[in-house]
């Protein structure tokens, strides 16, 4: 166990601390003295024991502030998760669908091509099931 001297409000405090977290515990104190001296500079020297405890109230309304953002951002977040995997429900089922037509289209050529290699080209007026039909359907 370490020991560590700090200044807080213009007076020294001997802190004991784990080896290794003597200069973390310097920085910690040194932002608290600061936050300290911004109080004092705005109402004076009123007791060390009210300047803590108005220091210790501001932290812990930012560590509060703080939170209420992670969660918001959390849940922010969140809704975007929900958001992408909609949307790759619907870019599936739009890829689906197209598939599906594209396999129609490509049914109805290999009908209109057959059709073609097994009969003569006919003319204008030819009834359902001919060239013209498949060409008509294909086209629709």
């Amino acid at each position: 166990m370490s020991k560590v001297t700090v200044t807080l409000n213009g007076r020294e405090f001997t802190i004991g601390c784990e080896d290794g977290q003597e200069a973390y515990l310097r920085e910690l104190a040194g932002q608290l003295d600061a936050r300290v001296g911004g109080i004092v500079e705005q109402v004076g020297q009123i007791g060390d024991v009210r300047l803590l405890l108005m220091a210790a109230l501001m932290l812990i309304d930012e560590h509060k502030e703080t939170e209420r953002r992670i969660e918001a951002l959390e849940n922010h977040i969140e809704r975007l998760r929900h958001e992408r995997h909609g949307a790759a429900s619907l870019q599936a089922e739009e890829r689906q669908r197209m598939v599906s037509c594209l396999i129609d289209v490509a049914e109805r050529l290999e009908a209109f091509a057959a059709d073609l290699e097994g009969e003569p080209p006919a003319g204008p007026g030819e009834e359902d099931g001919t060239p013209a039909a498949h060409l008509a359907d294909a086209r629709a």
